[in-house]
C-alpha cells in the first residue's frame, strides 16, 4: 500500500475511526471513572492508528499522551510531576511535527486542556464536562484532517455526554432531596 495514497488514507482512516468511536461512546455513558478511562485508553491507542492514515503527526503524538496520561488517571497515579512532563512535551514537540497549520494544534489544545482537568478534576461531573469540552475541540481538528467519522462520533457523543451529565446532575438533586 502507497501510505501517500491520501483517498484510500481517508477511507481507512475513517474505518479505523469508527471502532474508536465505539469506545469513545462507552467512556461517556459509564458513570464509573475507572472504566471511562479505561475507554479512553483504547480510543486514544485506536485513534493513534487512524492518526498514521491521516498523515497527523500531532494526532498520533497527542493520542500516544492521551493513552498513557488516562491509563495513569485510571490507576490514580497521575501526578503533577507527570501531568507537568506531558504538558511540557505536548508543547514542545507538537508545534514542531506540525504539518497542518493552526488545525493541527488543536490536539495539542486538546490533550492540555484534558491534562489539567484529569488532574484537578476528582469527580465524576466534573470528569464528563472535561470529557464535552474536549470533544468539541477534537470535533473541530477531526473535521480538518478529514476524519468524518471522528467528527460526528465527537458531536453526537457530546450531547450523549451532556444528556448523561444531566441526567447524573438531576438524579444527585433527587439523591439529596430523599436524604433530606
Amino acid at each position: 500500500m502507497n501510505f501517500l495514497n491520501l483517498p484510500l488514507n481517508i477511507i481507512l482512516g475513517n474505518i479505523i475511526s469508527f471502532f474508536a468511536s465505539i469506545v469513545l461512546i462507552l467512556s461517556c455513558v459509564v458513570n464509573d471513572k475507572r472504566q471511562a478511562y479505561k475507554y479512553q485508553v483504547i480510543e486514544a491507542l485506536i485513534l493513534t492508528v487512524s492518526s498514521a492514515f491521516f498523515l497527523s503527526w500531532t494526532g498520533i503524538l497527542t493520542m500516544i499522551i492521551a493513552a498513557a496520561r488516562n491509563y495513569l488517571v485510571m490507576n490514580e497515579k497521575l501526578s503533577s510531576k507527570l501531568a507537568i512532563m506531558f504538558i511540557i512535551i505536548t508543547l514542545i514537540i507538537c508545534p514542531i511535527i506540525n504539518t497542518m497549520g493552526w488545525i493541527g494544534l488543536l490536539p495539542m489544545v486538546g490533550i492540555i486542556q484534558l491534562t489539567i482537568c484529569n488532574y484537578y478534576m476528582k469527580t465524576i461531573k466534573w470528569i464528563k464536562v472535561a470529557f464535552i469540552v474536549n470533544l468539541l475541540i477534537y470535533a473541530v481538528y477531526f473535521i480538518g484532517i478529514y476524519d468524518f467519522v471522528s467528527c460526528a462520533t465527537q458531536i453526537i457523543t457530546a450531547i450523549i455526554g451532556f444528556v448523561s451529565l444531566m441526567k447524573l446532575i438531576y438524579d444527585e438533586k433527587k439523591d439529596s432531596s430523599i436524604n433530606e
